[in-house]
Formats: structure tokens, C-alpha cells, sequence
């Protein structure tokens, strides 16, 4: 009898074994005037080691783009929201203000993030890839992705401006590396950078008094 369950067993796994994978869904991102993006599992991608063990910057890109799943996974990681109850984000923030504000440099447009309603405004049309950076390859990679501070939210509170400039830079940088890791997690390659085009607040219709740039990033594969 043992010897019969066993077998049954071990015919089981090997069954099981040679089931086709589930494919992998890759929604092409169609680039309107809003981008409803999609909710990212729970589970999934590497273990936090493997991610940090695969973690590395990457200045060469290929062209292809990355796919709605991807998309969406990546911006939630920067800036999403992971507690709905309250509204609080994937990332830490300084005296919790949250002033960072990301936006998707796309091949089909400049796209503002909101994580409150899960998708992308575009704010710019047109390829301005070149404009979130400084080396080559920010022009060809599928995603950049532009950090900037609303800094109007330390109004108020006796923070030298100096300070607030530090602040800023430190809660991006907590986006950045939560996109970092996600990346290394899934397949996907990136690079945070400290520069940008000084044209980029115009493109992105911003005040240059009330909104600084902060970082941006460079995702593809």
C-alpha cells in the first residue's frame, strides 16, 4: 500500500512537471491621453535577496518597449500606493510630506503618475526622451523616469532652504531604489541619474519657483 501511494505521488510531481507555463501577459501600452495602468500582484519577481544580489546600473538599452504589466509594476514600485486605508506609498518620506512627483518620459509622450487613481496623464506629447538626461542612451531606453519636488510643502515649517533642497533629494532617492530593486527583481535593467535637460520643468509645465527637479531614471531591458 505504501509502495502504491508513493508511486501515485511521484506520478503526481511528474505531471505537474511537464504542465505548460502559464504564458506571460504583455499588454502593449497604447499612448492616449490617459494611461489606465494596471494593479501589480502581490507576490511575484525575486526574493529581496536575489533582487539586491542582481541589482546593478545599466548605461545600454534596447529599443523594445516595455509592456503595460511592466509599466505599471514599475511606477507603483516608485510611488504607488501600498496602503489604501490611508494612502501611503511604496516609499518613505521625510516628515511624511510626500512633495516627489513622478513622470514617465515615454516614446508616445511626457505622462504625469497618479497612484490615487492608478494611472498615467500625459501632460506633453511627443517623444522627449532626450530632454529627462544628458547621456545617450536616456533617449533610446523604453522609460525615463523624471523626480521632481513640490517644494511649497515645507511652507510653514522653518526648514532652511537648503535643508529642503537635502530632504527632496533623500525622498527621491527612495523611489529610485524601490524602482531599482523592482527592476532587478523582474527582468528589467535600470540606472538613477542626477541630471536632466533644463528645459524639463517647461515641458512639464511647471513652475521653476514652487517645483525643483530632484533625480531621474533610466528603465528598459
Amino acid at each position: 500500500m505504501k509502495t502504491t501511494i508513493l508511486a501515485c505521488t511521484a506520478l503526481l510531481f511528474a505531471a505537474c512537471g511537464t504542465q505548460p507555463k502559464a504564458p506571460v501577459t504583455r499588454t502593449p501600452v497604447e499612448y492616449d491621453a490617459q494611461i489606465a495602468l494596471l494593479t501589480p500582484d502581490t507576490v511575484g519577481g525575486a526574493t529581496v535577496n536575489e533582487a539586491l544580489w542582481k541589482r546593478c546600473s545599466t548605461r545600454e538599452y534596447g529599443s523594445e518597449e516595455l509592456s503595460l504589466e511592466e509599466l505599471s509594476g514599475v511606477l507603483w514600485a516608485a510611488a504607488g500606493i501600498n496602503r489604501p486605508a490611508d494612502g501611503r506609498l511604496t516609499a518613505p518620506s521625510a516628515l511624511a510630506l510626500y512633495p516627489i512627483r513622478a513622470y514617465a518620459f515615454l516614446p508616445g509622450g511626457v505622462y504625469r503618475y497618479e497612484a490615487g487613481k492608478s494611472r498615467l496623464v500625459r501632460v506633453a506629447p511627443g517623444d522627449h526622451r532626450a530632454e529627462a538626461g544628458r547621456q545617450p542612451f536616456v533617449a533610446e531606453a523604453p522609460l525615463d523616469i523624471v523626480y521632481v519636488a513640490d517644494v511649497s510643502v515645507y511652507e510653514g515649517r522653518g526648514i532652511p532652504a537648503e535643508h529642503v533642497r537635502y530632504l527632496c533629494g533623500q525622498d527621491a532617492a527612495g523611489y529610485a531604489e524601490n524602482v531599482n530593486l523592482y527592476a532587478a527583481g523582474h527582468g528589467l535593467k535600470s540606472i538613477t541619474r542626477g541630471g536632466a535637460s533644463p528645459a524639463v520643468l517647461e515641458t512639464l509645465g511647471l513652475d521653476s519657483v514652487r517645483y525643483v527637479f530632484a533625480l531621474a531614471q533610466t528603465v528598459g531591458k
